[in-house]
């Protein structure tokens, strides 16, 4: 579905006008793009929920998709997210090893609706319609996933937002 609209209309690519605006926030992002192929950007966990990180510029060096990662800490998403964005191939329903301590994490497509309550300065830096997320599950400690459970430790991005169950993850959609 995304490779067929593979150009890249993001601010590296093309010049928007604003490039004179950009804060330290957004240079940080593109150098980190420029020299190793991504940036990964931490929101912390606060009062409302718990954090979550994902990449920015994955599809703009390498054409694969962004990745995201929930409810664990943000040193150990990002190394994770790190580790997962050199490799080539990642696609919905696979399964990786060596990336969380020893435990498989699971890849799946997040719904585009998602983007806009999670993923600002992804769209900052893109600015095109909506270019592949894969959200990086993680079990819990007995290997199960929050799909058997129903476990909400994570968001269940893979579902449309009216197909979500109620709950911190949910408030911003």
């Amino acid at each position: 579905m995304f490779e067929a609209s593979r150009i890249c209309r993001c601010v590296i690519c093309h010049d928007y006008g604003d490039r004179d605006d950009y804060g330290a926030d957004d240079r940080g992002v593109i150098d980190n793009v420029e020299k190793f192929g991504w940036s990964v950007t931490g929101v912390p966990a606060d009062q409302q929920g718990p954090g979550w990180s994902y990449t920015i510029g994955r599809w703009h060096s390498r054409g694969g998709p962004e990745l995201a990662m929930f409810g664990l800490d943000l040193s150990t998403m990002q190394s994770c997210l790190n580790i997962l964005g050199k490799r080539d191939g990642l696609a919905d329903g696979q399964a990786h090893d060596q990336v969380v301590n020893g435990y498989p994490v699971r890849l799946r497509t997040i719904e585009p609706t998602w983007y806009k309550a999670f993923f600002g300065h992804g769209i900052w830096f893109y600015r095109q319609p909506p270019i592949p997320f894969l959200e990086v599950v993680w079990p819990d400690r007995d290997g199960t996933f929050p799909w058997d459970t129903g476990n909400l430790s994570q968001p269940h991005l893979w579902l449309a937002p009216g197909e979500h169950p109620p709950g911190v993850w949910t408030q911003d959609v």
